[in-house]
């Protein structure tokens, strides 16, 4: 059963579900088109990439290290707890452990491309701002009406554990 209830959990991770959105906000976000949105979000992730402590992988993945860890790394078959909140960049918050209280663990594997990267440079102990482009995160599909499609999403992480 806590089986089940990983993979839910980490399936409403991936699905960006659980969080309330203001109806002002699904207004002002249903006028933009996909290609639209598409580069609207390579302009944020333009203009963050110049931001002092931003660093960018080859994969486009973009983050910024809020405290460092001595841990372990995380391998791709690993399982990992972490603490997260996600945003849009426009500030719209669709997906929060931290406003729920209770940390989340699942497989690195199990999530979109832009953690599975992240989460295997990071070290338990580790508190990322993660700024995942589109093609890392859902693309040109929209998991929910909380994250249209071609968002890059926000994700403040911090790494708590390994799970073998």
């Amino acid at each position: 059963m806590k089986h089940i209830l990983i993979l839910t959990l980490a399936l409403g991770l991936v699905a960006g579900c659980g969080v309330k959105e203001e109806p002002a906000v699904a207004e002002k976000k249903s006028d933009a088109t996909p290609d639209t949105k598409l580069a609207t979000g390579g302009d944020f992730l333009a203009e963050n990439a110049k931001k002092e402590g931003v660093k960018t992988t080859a994969s486009g993945l973009q983050y910024k290290v809020i405290k460092s860890g001595t841990g372990a790394t995380p391998k791709l078959t690993d399982g990992v707890k972490v603490h997260y909140h996600g945003t849009l960049t426009n500030g719209t918050v669709f997906d929060s452990s931290v406003e729920r209280g209770e940390p989340i663990s699942f497989p690195v594997s199990g999530v979109i491309a832009g953690w599975t990267e992240a989460l295997q440079l990071m070290k338990v102990g580790d508190k990322w701002t993660l700024f995942i482009p589109a093609k890392l995160a859902y693309g040109e599909q929209s998991p929910s009406p909380k994250i249209p499609a071609n968002s890059p999403l926000i994700f403040e992480v911090e790494l708590l554990g390994i799970e073998k």
